[in-house]
């Protein structure tokens, strides 16, 4: 119920048919990026997901809320919030980042020495898939691991009323 009334009155859009394995709302601050990580890992760590999907996981959170901390909340207040939301679709983990900008995400060519704009090509190389999607207090970033193969015995997740 306190969760509910925490989405609501921050205008998430839920979706009821993918089970949420959790969220975390994290200031708008870079030093906050390692613990959006560590929470992404370990959510695929409790979930056993396959094996190299945490560390996947881990670098591709890092580069999606490191893109809406540097590129997409440079013009809003410091009180705005990141929501990073881990869920399970079949064999898939879905990890959405959430912010209050409706600036697009783009790749950008990176310079051959350069330290930045390589984090959407790492994305797209390494997700299943990804993407994003506006509404209206700003966008959803999200990319997809197969975490769960089918070959292995799944377990049943029941969402709660």
């Amino acid at each position: 119920m306190a969760i509910q009334m925490a989405m609501s009155g921050h205008g998430i859009e839920q979706d009821g048919d993918i089970p949420l394995l959790g969220q975390k709302w994290i200031p708008a601050d870079e030093k906050c990026v390692a613990s959006a990580r560590r929470f992404v890992r370990d959510i695929a760590l409790d979930w056993k997901a396959a094996d190299e999907v945490p560390a996947v996981a881990e670098l591709l959170t890092s580069e999606i809320v490191t893109n809406a901390l540097v590129h997409g909340m440079t013009t809003l207040p410091v009180s705005c919030t990141v929501r990073v939301a881990v869920r399970r679709d079949g064999p898939l983990m879905a990890v959405e980042v959430y912010d209050s900008c409706v600036t697009i995400p783009r790749m950008r060519p990176a310079e051959s020495m350069g330290t930045s704009g390589r984090g959407l090509a790492i994305v797209q190389a390494l997700a299943c898939e990804w993407g994003w999607r506006l509404h209206p207090r700003g966008k959803t970033v999200w990319f997809h691991l197969t975490a769960w193969p089918r070959s292995e015995p799944s377990v049943p997740l029941k969402l709660l009323p």
